[in-house]
């Protein structure tokens, strides 16, 4: 992550720096076609010919562009004027949008519950020896007499797809391909994601005006009764 001042409100903004592109357009799948569904298919990074096999490098010469590192297929986009072949540049976003960002946390190889799940552990004194850090009992044979599925235990921990929903992009260098997400995004540095449309729409407040409409119990509107001397 690094540090940019808004172009906006000159505020200063923590963010994160992703290569959005270049990314050539390998298939366009349409719901007419024998697919059934509308998806795109970006690559991102090329790479020497030897490290695909034939029927993908079928695929890359049939959309004439070089072999591609990473593959990846978005569903749902907008496939208005696009072509296998042509090219996704960072271009495509503007400052102010919103996007979600889905990548791989970084694995943290075997945790026990206190890292893993928050545990606060059990007691560390009056003669407690090696249970300070343990889980605890994990079922009781009153009832099941089994561990219920989803307990929460020591295991492997990250290392999981996740998203983060609704970043706002900071800032968009075209000529190098960058965009600037405010906040932080899942996986390591130099790590892949997938940059998507937000699927929560930015709420707009309304401020609503109070009505001076009187009514009573039962719904009706209360009419004020005319002043003595007004028309009627």
């Amino acid at each position: 992550m690094t540090q940019i001042f808004h172009p906006k409100d000159q505020n200063l903004y923590g963010v994160t720096v992703i290569q959005a592109g270049p990314c050539p357009v390998l298939r366009v799948k349409t719901a007419e076609s024998k697919d059934g569904y509308a998806a795109v298919q970006l690559g991102f990074g090329t790479i020497k010919d030897k490290s695909r096999n034939s029927a993908e490098l079928g695929q890359f010469k049939a959309a004439g562009v070089p072999a591609q590192k990473y593959v990846r297929e978005i569903r749902d986009a907008n496939l208005a004027g696009l072509e296998a072949g042509q090219t996704v540049l960072a271009d495509t976003f503007k400052t102010g949008d919103y996007v979600d960002v889905q990548g791989v946390t970084k694995g943290k190889g075997f945790a026990g519950v206190m890292k893993r799940h928050n545990f606060r552990g059990l007691p560390a004194s009056h003669g407690a020896s090696d249970k300070q850090r343990s889980p605890g009992s994990l079922a009781s044979r009153r009832s099941l007499g089994r561990v219920m599925p989803g307990q929460r235990m020591a295991g492997h921990m990250g290392n999981v797809v996740t998203s983060t929903i609704k970043i706002e992009v900071v800032d968009v260098d075209a000529e190098k391909n960058l965009i600037y997400v405010a906040g932080a995004v899942p996986g390591p540095r130099g790590g892949l994601v997938t940059i998507f449309e937000t699927v929560k729409n930015k709420k707009v407040r309304i401020d609503t005006v109070k009505s001076t409409i009187k009514k009573d119990k039962m719904g009706n509107i209360i009419k004020a009764a005319p002043k003595p001397g007004a028309k009627k």
